[in-house]
């Protein structure tokens, strides 16, 4: 338990180093970094939603050389095809023997941190591509299995604005990222510090603070801290109640939700309390930390239905509602 205590300690401090290295970067943005860490150290992906220009990859980028881990950006396009991403086998000849064997060059997945920019811009197929690494942490080409480097996180990205030639992803590889994260404009005093920092040439490089090893080590610290009975009693009915079955108490639910989360939602709503807890440098896991995430976690997992879309009524709403209205205890 001193053990815990003591590596939970020097996480805070290590966080509070992350932001300030962030900083030398980013302007502001520290609900959306904080949902980043939340993710990585919690083992689960994430889909930031944002119009362009907000530094989306800026802020990915920089946070992969705080935390000294291989980075990879995918452009997705219409184009783009499966082996573009997992990678493809070539033949090659032995200069010596005259044989011909098939050797495996990895693709842009092999990387512990992958920004996929605008990824339903790709079509299904492609989309695909990215399931068994996101789930199995491995790619399967030619029948042979490839592990992927430890940690590994995805980061994807869509603009909610241009719709045109995009596909949207399907629910099940929805269901795989942990978080869903809107990413609004800055306010008006970071707009006017955005303006005066990158017109000049000041120029701050961060320094690495995490390495690959201690960021696993920390994942693990993560999944030791205990949660209570209550708390998870707390996740449970609330996911449940997202979900418009007979039994449902709340008539909003019932009117304007056609599919609720599943089980996945329980797991990274826990899973996303203890990282925020830990990331504070505590080992008690409460509703609030819960509450604080639920957006984040049910956004994308809630599904609403056509009496919904004529009213304008969209899942934030729904969760929202919920949070306000759902009384355990």
């Amino acid at each position: 338990m001193d053990n815990t205590l003591k590596l939970l300690d020097e996480f805070q401090e290590l966080k509070e180093k992350i932001f300030n290295e962030m900083h030398k970067v980013i302007v502001g943005q520290d609900r959306i970094i904080d949902r980043i860490l939340t993710g990585l150290f919690a083992g689960g992906h994430c889909l930031l939603i944002g119009v362009p220009g907000l530094a989306k990859t800026l802020m990915i980028k920089t946070l992969s050389e705080i935390l000294d881990l291989s980075f990879k950006r995918i452009q997705f396009t219409p184009d783009l095809m499966p082996s573009d991403i997992t990678g493809t086998e070539v033949i090659q000849e032995d200069t010596l023997s005259l044989k011909r064997t098939l050797r495996f060059l990895p693709g842009p997945i092999f990387a512990n941190l992958i920004l996929a920019d605008e990824i339903n811009r790709a079509p299904p197929k492609t989309q695909a591509a990215l399931l068994e690494a996101m789930q199995e942490y491995q790619v399967t080409v030619g029948g042979k299995n490839y592990p992927l480097p430890v940690p590994f996180l995805v980061l994807a990205t869509q603009n909610p604005i241009e719709l045109e030639g995009t596909y949207p992803l399907p629910e099940a590889q929805l269901d795989r990222f942990m978080l869903s994260i809107k990413i609004d404009y800055p306010s008006e005093d970071e707009e006017k510090k955005i303006a005066e920092i990158t017109t000049s040439s000041f120029n701050q490089s961060p320094e690495k603070v995490l390495s690959a090893e201690r960021i696993v080590e920390f994942q693990n610290l993560v999944r030791k801290i205990p949660v209570s009975d209550y708390v998870i009693e707390y996740v449970v009915k609330l996911v449940r109640n997202t979900r418009p079955h007979s039994n449902n108490e709340f008539k909003f639910v019932q009117d304007y939700v056609s599919w609720g989360a599943g089980p996945r939602a329980i797991q990274f709503l826990i899973l996303g309390a203890k990282a925020k807890a830990a990331l504070r440098g505590d080992v008690n896991v409460s509703i609030s930390d819960v509450k604080d995430i639920a957006e984040d976690v049910l956004r994308h997992r809630i599904f609403t239905n056509f009496n919904a879309d004529a009213e304008g009524v969209n899942s934030d709403y729904i969760v929202k509602k919920l949070l306000e209205e759902f009384n355990y205890g």
